[in-house]
């Protein structure tokens, strides 16, 4: 007959232990982690979903979250007590009209190629249009089109997605909402100016961006 505590080593942890387990390696990540790469982590036999579950609703009504970021899941302030946080420093980055548009372009048409961009905005892309966006990491190369050429394209970020609180790319408001909101006015849609890149760098055209 075998021993009981050597059988209880091949046994998974109580659902509430593996509960705090999760807890423990969202909180000292860094990045949002997917379940599959929690269960990576945790012990075998462990169900990284349920524990992920039982944790998301003991921290409801709490100060900070377990929210869906893209395809992984991280802690985040509660979205009604952001403001407290507004005392920490502040990086203002701003983005041309153009970078504005090209990454709207991006997030509504992805995968999207350089080309394809350009022909919506009607205009050339300059290269430090997608260099910008690039290095804010709001952006990111995809898979190469099996086209002639193989041109690569672009996708948004889980790191855009974190920024504006979006769980994935089809949470995106439409365009009425953005009018109803104040966010988009009624000036010409990308594609119907002939103006190049450089043109769009007037200050007057940029918007303020904030990341605490």
């Amino acid at each position: 007959m075998s021993d009981p505590r050597e059988q209880s080593l091949f046994e998974a942890p109580p659902i509430a232990e593996q509960e705090r387990m999760v807890e423990a390696i969202l909180f000292a990540s860094a990045e949002p982690l997917s379940v599959a790469q929690l269960g990576a982590r945790l012990p075998h036999g462990c169900d990284a979903a349920e524990a992920l579950a039982y944790l998301r609703r003991r921290y409801e009504g709490r100060g900070v979250r377990v929210v869906r970021v893209g395809d992984g899941w991280a802690f985040r302030t509660a979205p009604d007590l952001g403001f407290l946080m507004q005392t920490e420093v502040v990086e203002t980055r701003k983005l041309s009209r153009a970078a504005i548009e090209t990454l709207a372009i991006i997030a509504y048409h992805q995968p999207v190629t350089r080309a394809e961009i350009e022909e919506i905005r009607g205009v050339a892309v300059s290269r430090g249009t997608i260099d910008q966006l690039l290095e804010m990491e709001w952006i990111r190369f995809g898979r190469r089109r099996m086209t002639p050429g193989r041109p690569v394209t672009f996708v948004v970020t889980e790191g855009f997605l974190d920024h504006f609180g979006l769980e994935s790319a089809r949470d995106l408001p439409g365009l009425k909402d953005l009018r109803a909101a104040g966010l988009l006015d009624n000036r010409p849609l990308p594609g119907s100016m002939g103006k190049p890149d450089e043109d769009d760098e007037d200050p007057s055209g940029q918007t303020e961006l904030f990341e605490d």
